[in-house]
């Protein structure tokens, strides 16, 4: 029934279960499955990561516009109206990302920065974690993020233009 393990010297029993022990797991098992969990799900990583991206994004944009207004371009009041306009709509979509993250217990902190990474903390539901972002995959997602809203924008303008 037993037998000698090999190299401690320890005796090993038969791995059975009594009943009254296995009936005492029961709860404790259904119990932990009924928790909800601690770590983000895909879509709340995601909801992160647009978050970040978003935030600096939004930082190019007020900082390029800045720099239009005090350049002496000929298409700068074009080009600053345009901007303002990309920042308000940025601003708009934070403010729901923020929600988001917010309903669902979820704070992100911007912890460090170096020459190719900027590195993130965050709090789920009581869950800290950190990860890392490379400056070349936040340049990459960022041009996505403002093209894709330049034309939102543009599709605005031509939908006011076949209204008139």
């Amino acid at each position: 029934m037993s037998k000698k393990l090999e190299g401690n010297g320890l005796w090993e029993s038969s791995r059975m279960m009594l009943p009254q022990h296995k009936e005492q797991s029961l709860p404790i098992q259904s119990n932990l499955a009924s928790l909800p969990s601690k770590l983000p799900t895909n879509k709340e990583v995601e909801s992160m990561r647009d978050y970040i991206i978003l935030s600096v994004a939004l930082q190019i944009v007020e900082k390029k516009s800045r720099e239009m207004e005090a350049s002496s371009q000929m298409l700068k009041l074009l080009y600053t109206a345009t901007a303002k306009v990309l920042v308000k709509i940025m601003r708009e979509d934070m403010q729901k990302l923020k929600k988001v993250l917010f309903q669902q217990n979820i704070r992100v902190f911007e912890e460090s920065k170096d020459d190719t990474s900027l590195y993130y903390r965050f709090v789920c539901r009581g869950h800290e974690e950190r990860f890392t972002m490379t400056k070349d995959f936040i340049r990459a997602e960022i041009s996505v993020k403002i093209g894709n809203y330049a034309k939102k924008f543009v599709s605005i303008l031509h939908e006011a233009a076949r209204n008139k």
